[in-house]
């Protein structure tokens, strides 16, 4: 299968060894199928590893790649199994599945690709793209985005839930977590949920955190919990995630600890968003300023503030550069820059095009160079801020810089203060062991920005504060 192909399709086939791995650790949790169903079987791994231990069972494969179901017929002698080459997403699942026996093991591995990639790489073998409910901004800046094989496993356990039924399948964490996420929201849950975690990187060549979900069915609504693995040999779990005040909780026991401070209140407020940081991210030489494209060019100081970006903030480093802030509000017109700062509208102006290619729908019926995240707050003198990246989570007070306030790229977070000590008050309060255990109870390690406003919001900062 070409690169392409293989992007496409999400293909990263089970290394046998890894699929022997995983059928023992089933059976040694007492799974004793009489079928196992492995909805895009590949070159089949995991159905011959299945057959090792589980015998005289029967056998439903399901790949879309005829040279994989040729390959997988030729390994799989003997009777007890039935081979089905469909695409799963055009495939009726409740009648493939309407006789076939009980206790059902559901194995396999699916595809490891999201639509974004799948659009990509001009890929069509995907189910229709939805919002999922989002709305506003979450539906246009990309959370619409989703992983091809969580789809596929929401729609199978559609299918077996009500049965006596185990699922069994090798993907993200980060698709695991949205799975059970899904169901508890709902009010339900497997009845026992465990994950195990999967060197991707040694088994597929992938760099991602992956892991063996198992699930078992039917559904129960009193189970809110999954255990959390560190191998799949482990025997004990080193976690413990769940489902409390409506969002998945990364530690239960720090949850238990902390849950008191999600009273919230406070509006933690992103850096500004511009999308043109080569025209607006400026190093100062001497009177005049350096943009990311190399020019050199002679602006007015009144719309450049200094600057830091998440690693700066994250690093505890002063400003290297500035930005250029076009507008005191969102609403604000950027004409009156003209009038006001003649210089800077001139460099602006050369600079046009590249404002009108910006690719969010956000800037659209705005002025030619409006920015978001744009209010009074941006320019408090004093603010508590803190990297939306770092999975290191470290509060900084920051304060004025050669007599102007700090502005913040839009991977930051941040609290206008009153004054300085209320800025160092409340970030001492942010960096306390109880913040911290704060956030060990709501963060995930893998998540690429673990440091949210959402989850911001709902911690009680006073309380930290003292």
């Amino acid at each position: 299968m070409s690169f392409k192909n293989r992007t496409v399709f999400g293909d990263f086939q089970t290394p046998p060894g890894l699929a022997s791995q995983v059928v023992r650790l089933l059976v040694g949790l007492g799974v004793a199928p009489a079928s196992i169903v492995e909805p895009s079987c590949g070159r089949g791994h995991l159905l011959l590893a299945a057959r090792e231990q589980f015998g005289e069972a029967r056998y439903l494969g399901v790949e879309i790649n005829p040279t994989y179901l040729r390959a997988c017929r030729r390994k799989f002698a003997g009777p007890g199994l039935t081979l089905v080459g469909a695409d799963f997403f055009a495939t009726d699942w409740d009648a493939l599945l309407a006789g076939t026996a009980e206790p059902m093991l559901v194995l396999g591995n699916p595809p490891w690709v999201t639509t974004a990639g799948l659009t990509a790489a001009a890929g069509t073998n995907a189910p229709k793209k939805t919002s999922d409910g989002l709305v506003g901004l979450d539906a246009v800046t990309g959370r619409a985005n989703f992983d091809i094989s969580e789809w596929m496993l929401r729609h199978l356990i559609e299918r077996i839930d009500g049965r006596d039924a185990t699922l069994a399948m090798l993907c993200k964490t980060s698709v695991a977590r949205k799975l059970l996420g899904t169901m508890w929201k709902q009010g339900r849950g497997p009845r026992d949920a465990r994950m195990y975690i999967v060197d991707a990187l040694a088994s597929f060549g992938a760099a991602v955190d992956a892991c063996l979900l198992v699930c078992r069915f039917p559904a129960a609504a009193d189970n809110q919990t999954c255990s959390v693995y560190p191998s799949l040999s482990a025997t004990r779990p080193a976690a413990v995630i769940g489902f409390r005040d409506g969002a998945l909780v990364a530690d239960m026991p720090s949850y238990e600890r902390t849950k008191g401070l999600l009273t919230g209140g406070e509006r933690w407020r992103s850096g500004v968003k511009h999308d043109c940081s080569p025209v607006v991210e400026l190093t100062a030489e001497g009177h005049r300023y350096r943009n990311g494209l190399g020019e050199l060019v002679d602006l007015e100081p009144e719309l450049l503030f200094p600057m830091l970006k998440s690693s700066g903030l994250a690093k505890g480093a002063a400003p290297q550069r500035f930005m250029l802030v076009t507008q005191r509000h969102t609403s604000d017109p950027t004409e009156r820059i003209e009038r006001a700062a003649p210089k800077t509208w001139r460099y602006l102006q050369s600079h046009r095009e590249r404002f009108a290619r910006r690719a969010s729908s956000i800037y659209r019926k705005r002025s030619a160079f409006a920015m978001f995240g744009i209010g009074d707050y941006t320019f408090t003198p004093w603010k508590v801020a803190v990297s939306g990246f770092y999975k290191q989570i470290k509060f900084r007070a920051i304060g004025p810089w050669d007599n102007r306030p700090v502005v913040f790229d839009d991977t930051c977070y941040f609290l206008p203060c009153a004054d300085r000590a209320e800025a160092e008050r409340r970030a001492a309060g942010l960096n306390s062991e109880t913040a911290r255990d704060f956030f060990r109870a709501h963060v995930f390690s893998d998540n690429k920005r673990p440091v949210t406003a959402r989850l911001l919001s709902r911690l009680d900062v006073d309380a930290l504060s003292g």
